[in-house]
């Protein structure tokens, strides 16, 4: 009778196949006849090295049987009712590469996967899970991991210690509990896809830092490092101002507005044209042949049909690169938590670049502030150390005038794209690599 009823399987047996396929409302019957089991048969194809079952509603344990197809490289177990996993059977797959159990109702994985060392896919996805098992750092071969649509509240803080997952490439987790990413997720070398859909918290990319950089310096550096801003532009915002998450987003100039910097709020096109406007009138007051100051940087949205922007939570734009930022944001004497912005039109690798060394220059400045008490500004800072100290204002803690701290903080942030996929995390682990004493930084 079992023999009739299950003729794929000895088929597979007496063609000594290594690929096995069982799916659908027939073989679905069939295990429902059979006590929703699977048929005893079918573990003795010991060539077997795909096995798919699928689309089996009534199928809901998998016998420890399994453990006997030690030739399986390939297990799909895919829209069924699985409620568990055989844990010490399926340990006993050491050829296994890839584990779909997508589509079924477990709660959790077995940390028996750990013994697998050439698992390189698992699909999990689809379930119930409200954990994962820290062991599955273990898998070093494993480079793609999909969890989305669990119950996920976080990660395990072994997935993200250096050296473990180190062939991670791929991670997905959305539509889970899951509020925030971790810092350390930096620590997964070859990570290029994060799908993170439903993750709540995500920020721009840009620096929390202690103590504030004054518009003088922060203007000498975009002449410097940002190259006149052609290749990139510096924002600095009062962090408790900012209301997250922000969006990188590019309007047309007509539906842009912006309150900028000691101004009303106004259309992207109008500011730029009272712009144009005022430099004209400077450089005949002046009766020089170029402008300067912000004016000097108006002819590089020349022809552009959308102008760049950062926008709150509130649907306010509190950044327009080059030209300004918002008056909502902006800091103050008293400011003492930063929220800083990068934004660059050539390479990301450019915004880096950029974030370091300014980070770096604030420290040395802060570090300088602090030892040397004195708050008289010098005309003309370059790199006389006694002159760096007019780059930053008095120092401020919880709004009142302290001594401050000889080091600066800088905290870890994450960007994403618009479904909450991760696209960097700065500073990541080879930025700002270096032992400062005045610098500190939290991943």
């Amino acid at each position: 009778m079992e023999d009739c009823c299950w003729v794929e399987i000895e088929t597979a047996e007496r063609d000594k196949r290594r690929e096995l396929v069982l799916q659908g409302s027939k073989v679905d019957s069939r295990i429902r006849d059979g006590g929703g089991y699977l048929p005893p048969q079918l573990f003795r194809l010991s060539l077997l090295n795909y096995l798919e079952v699928s689309q089996c509603r009534s199928l809901q344990e998998l016998q420890p049987s399994i453990g006997s197809l030690t030739q399986l490289q390939s297990l799909i177990l895919c829209h069924n009712q699985l409620t568990a996993l055989p844990a010490a059977a399926l340990g006993q797959l050491r050829n296994l590469r890839v584990l779909d159990v997508s589509n079924n109702h477990l709660q959790c994985l077995p940390t028996e996967l750990r013994n697998l060392n050439e698992l390189n896919t698992i699909n999990a996805s689809c379930n119930r899970l409200q954990i994962l098992p820290a062991e599955l750092c273990m898998c070093q071969k494993l480079a793609v991991l999909n969890v989305s649509h669990n119950e996920l509240s976080r990660f395990p803080d072994e997935f993200f210690i250096s050296g473990r997952l180190s062939a991670l490439s791929t991670l997905s987790a959305s539509e889970n509990a899951i509020e925030e990413l971790p810092g350390d997720i930096c620590n997964l070398p070859s990570l290029k896809v994060m799908n993170a859909k439903g993750v709540r918290r995500f920020y721009l990319a840009s620096e929390k830092v202690l103590h504030t950089l004054d518009l003088e310096k922060q203007n000498k550096l975009h002449d410097e490092i940002c190259e006149k801003r052609t290749v990139a532009t510096i924002a600095t915002h009062e962090l408790k101002k900012v209301k997250g998450p922000l969006l990188y987003d590019a309007r047309p100039p007509q539906t842009l507005k912006i309150a900028p910097l000691g101004r009303n709020e106004v259309k992207a096109a109008n500011l730029l044209q009272q712009l144009k406007q005022e430099a004209e009138e400077l450089r005949k007051q002046k009766k020089r042949p170029n402008v300067s100051g912000l004016h000097k940087y108006l002819q590089l949205l020349d022809g552009k049909e959308n102008y760049p922007c950062v926008v709150d939570a509130d649907g306010d734009v509190i950044s327009f690169p080059p030209i300004t930022n918002s008056d909502k944001t902006k800091v103050s004497k008293t400011t003492t938590d930063l929220f800083m912005e990068v934004t660059s039109s050539v390479s990301l690798q450019v915004c880096k670049d950029v974030m370091d060394t300014l980070i770096l220059k604030m420290a040395e400045l802060n570090k300088f502030t602090f030892t040397n008490k004195e708050t008289e500004a010098s005309s003309d800072p370059e790199t006389d150390p006694a002159d760096l100290k007019s780059a930053l204002g008095e120092v401020t803690v919880g709004g009142s005038e302290q001594s401050g701290s000889p080091e600066l903080t800088v905290e870890q942030v994450r960007v994403v794209d618009i479904d909450g996929n991760l696209k960097v995390v700065y500073p990541a682990k080879t930025d700002l690599n270096m032992e400062l004493s005045s610098l500190t930084v939290v991943r």
